[in-house]
């Protein structure tokens, strides 16, 4: 029997829509009717809660400090009965946000999306886009939900809708501000667990961080890696002075060692230093990406999904360093499992995504998601179910205030 061209492609893809169902757990009739309705998906409702979960010890870093995680968990509902999960996680000394305002501009984006197609992810993130120059985390939350539709109907986890394979890489753990004694012994229980790569806060009197970060150096031994972070701590001088001093403790990189504004200092410092720059607290959108790419400041970024505003931004700061020659890490703030995995997924999507800081959720006193991203020793590993792969327990959503 002879197949025209048309009738080979339309058996070609049933067969890929058979595969695609026994490979992520999903009935195939299930599949083809989620995607027959997909071109009439309607946003129908939209839940808003606070996602409150506490810290087992505050969290410092050189430009404030946190006792709580005071998030967002965001439920987008269609008509065909999928829904979307997303999370903003406000971290006020660095995007200004708190939940409070994270809330208000949830309830706006609501008004605004509700009876749109959550599968047009662009046009609705081009629409809630203004919101991000105030409350990037509650944009990231929409963004986020949306994503979790787009995988879900496509019937494949969100990183190989991307393009990405990696769903196994490696992750750092990090050291918040405290005593030297602390920090070093902090650090050393991280690596006695298997850690391979250590984030240490920095950004106070540089003495004062040289001597914590020798002893760290000391207490790990040399192959584990360390990588610094300064959140804007330093003077110029001063964070030349540090980095200069930190050299023979073979520092992996420093991130945001000078204020955020302040790109030609950020500049000054790397060409001055011996340890790689880092750009995160300078780097929010595209447009700040395409600034420090022009103006030589950094040698690599820090992506954050919170300060990009979601994945969808977070996705193109990543392409515009890829045509810079430029590597990225994705970081985090202080974001339950359900976030974290999310900015996973943009890790194992992109290949110059070579670092992951994604621990957000490692001083959490509970973990109420189920599903999504492991973590063994600092090695990260993805679910293979379609969308984020991850929902919160219905038991601790009852707990929680609606908006």
């Amino acid at each position: 029997m002879s197949l025209s061209r048309k009738g080979f492609l339309k058996l070609l893809g049933f067969g890929a829509l058979a595969a695609g169902s026994n490979a992520y757990g999903l009935p195939s009739k299930a599949l083809r009717d989620a995607r027959a309705g997909a071109g009439k998906l309607k946003i129908t409702d939209v839940e808003i809660f606070l996602f409150d979960i506490g810290l087992t010890s505050p969290f410092r870093i050189a430009i404030g400090e946190m006792t709580a995680a005071n998030d967002l968990l965001v439920r987008v509902r269609t008509d065909q009965g999928i829904v979307g999960l997303g999370e903003a996680c406000p971290f006020p000394p660095i995007t200004g946000e708190t939940q409070a305002t994270n809330a208000a501009a949830a309830k706006a984006i609501r008004d605004m999306i509700i009876g749109k197609d959550p599968l047009a992810i662009d046009d609705l993130v081009r629409l809630i886009g203004p919101i991000v120059h105030s409350n990037p985390s509650a944009v990231a939350a929409f963004d986020m939900a949306l994503h979790d539709i787009l995988g879900k109907v496509a019937g494949l986890p969100l990183f190989r809708l991307l393009g990405g394979t990696k769903s196994i890489f490696e992750t750092d753990i990090t050291t918040s501000i405290d005593t030297l004694e602390k920090m070093t012994a902090e650090a050393k229980g991280y690596a006695d667990k298997g850690y391979k790569t250590l984030k240490v806060k920095v950004g106070l009197d540089p003495d004062d961080d040289f001597a914590r970060i020798e002893a760290i150096r000391a207490a790990v031994g040399p192959k584990v890696r360390i990588r610094v972070d300064a959140n804007q701590g330093w003077t110029v001088p001063q964070a030349i002075y540090a980095l200069r001093k930190m050299a023979p403790l073979a520092i992996e990189f420093c991130e945001q060692p000078v204020l955020a504004s302040d790109t030609a200092g950020l500049k000054a410092v790397r060409s001055q230093s011996p340890i790689a720059i880092m750009a995160d607290e300078a780097l929010f959108g595209p447009s700040d990406a395409i600034k420090l790419i022009r103006a030589e400041a950094c040698d690599t970024f820090n992506i954050k999904v919170m300060k990009a505003g979601g994945l969808l931004n977070s996705i193109r700061i990543a392409h515009i360093a890829d045509a810079a020659n430029m590597r990225c890490m994705v970081g985090c703030m202080l974001e339950s499992n359900l976030a974290l995995t999310a900015a996973a997924h943009v890790v194992a999507s992109q290949a110059n995504i070579v670092y992951a800081d994604l621990d957000g959720n490692s001083e959490h006193v509970t973990n109420p998601v189920l599903g999504g991203m492991t973590v063994k020793a600092g090695t990260l590993t993805l679910p293979e179910t379609p969308g984020l792969g991850c929902d919160v327990d219905p038991a601790f959503v009852k707990t929680l205030q609606r908006i």
